[in-house]
């Protein structure tokens, strides 16, 4: 594809806000969003455990990513038992088709050195 040469031809290619690059960003862009999916990638993890996988991120953290992702529809959250409160959290399969892309970009990554 030719590059725009003038502000007409830069018009019709610009992005409408927002556009899917910039919505996707928003949805998978997020401090440990991209980590949080592949975590659960294998399989449902329970609340603790996918925290003590995630090692820098807090608890508060992880919880916010979670709601997100469940509010987007990718990430189904399950009551285990309620005394004590204990949850696991698996991808459906809105989220799992996200992996091919996470999987993209840990592939660029490692090849850039970045």
């Amino acid at each position: 594809m030719n590059a725009p040469t003038t502000a007409h031809d830069l018009q019709k290619t610009a992005c409408n806000e927002p556009c899917p690059i910039e919505r996707g960003m928003r949805v998978l862009g997020g401090k440990w969003t991209g980590s949080v999916l592949w975590h659960l990638k294998d399989g449902p993890v329970r609340f603790n455990e996918l925290a003590r996988q995630l090692g820098g991120a807090s608890k508060k953290m992880v919880d916010q990513r979670l709601k997100e992702l469940e509010a987007h529809g990718l990430v189904r959250r399950e009551v285990l038992s309620t005394r004590p409160v204990a949850v696991a959290y698996e991808m459906t399969a809105a989220g799992r088709s996200a992996l091919s892309v996470l999987d993209q970009l840990r592939h660029w990554t490692e090849a850039n050195g970045i």
